[in-house]
């Protein structure tokens, strides 16, 4: 049995809260850089280096990305063996939160009710899913999420015979309706399968892989290209300016699900998809 100290969870929370916000990821730049290098038009290819100085000098000067800082994120891999001392895992983690927003300048963006909303002032309380996996180790991954990307996704639950067509019409229609609204370009992340719950936390955990990235599984591997190169015909483009980039990348987990339902989730993030992960 190995022990992990509440403060510790903490004092790696609070880090990754700040460096999340104020260092894209290098998937991320990458991504952008290549999608300058390839856009043919001069509007989309002006935004998409704007895009990348404003991440420079974020970098540089240690300022947030965006004002827009976002609700904080937090996914947890908790190894069966690891016992936490000196405090309450959520506890350990919202208060994370709360000094990172604070010694970082963060904006604090969560209000305490969504009908009366009086700010917490302190951007939690955190949302946190956490998984019991086997071994003697505490994953933790913080993705502060911008509400102009949140506010453009959707679920919806699809007939088994919709089948990968519409999958496929769903998450276009949503890209779509979106427009420039999530700071295109966005990374799409779809949860296929399992429950009405599930299929959401898998669309939000899709955003976490690194833009790009190979997905396991050949078929859904096709998949996603198939549906990033659809997205991309769409001409919404850096900045909602038209272009040939809507998307950096298209990200699909899949799960298994019950033989009558065929739930499909879309959750988009903005052009720099904030995470950041330690293992402890």
């Amino acid at each position: 049995m190995r022990e992990i100290t509440a403060t510790l969870i903490t004092q790696a929370v609070a880090k990754l809260c700040i460096d999340a916000n104020i260092n894209a990821g290098g998937d991320i730049v990458a991504a952008l850089e290549q999608a300058a290098a390839l856009e043919r038009e001069e509007t989309p290819r002006y935004i998409l280096d704007a895009l990348l100085e404003n991440a420079k000098i974020a970098k540089e000067d240690g300022l947030p990305i965006c004002q827009d800082t976002g609700m904080a994120v937090v996914f947890i891999e908790l190894g069966q063996d690891v016992h936490i001392t000196g405090g309450a895992l959520t506890d350990a983690v919202n208060e994370g939160v709360r000094q990172g927003y604070k010694d970082g300048f963060l904006r604090n963006s969560v209000v305490r009710d969504p009908v009366r909303r009086d700010n917490t002032e302190d951007n939690t309380p955190a949302v946190i899913h956490a998984f019991i996996v086997p071994g003697e180790y505490l994953k933790l991954a913080v993705a502060p999420k911008g509400f102009g990307s949140e506010n453009m996704s959707a679920l919806k639950m699809l007939k088994p015979s919709d089948g990968l067509e519409g999958l496929h019409s769903f998450v276009l229609e949503t890209v779509k309706k979106a427009g420039g609204n999530p700071c295109p370009p966005v990374i799409v992340g779809v949860g296929a399968g399992g429950t009405f719950e599930l299929a959401a936390i898998l669309a939000k955990k899709a955003l976490l892989r690194n833009a790009g990235t190979k997905n396991p599984d050949p078929f859904w591997d096709d998949a996603e290209q198939r549906l990033l190169a659809a997205v991309n015909t769409l001409n919404i483009g850096p900045g909602g300016f038209g272009g040939q980039t809507t998307a950096l990348a298209v990200h699909i987990n899949p799960a298994a699900t019950h033989i009558a339902g065929f739930p499909v989730a879309v959750n988009i993030g903005c052009h720099v998809t904030r995470h950041k992960e330690i293992t402890l």
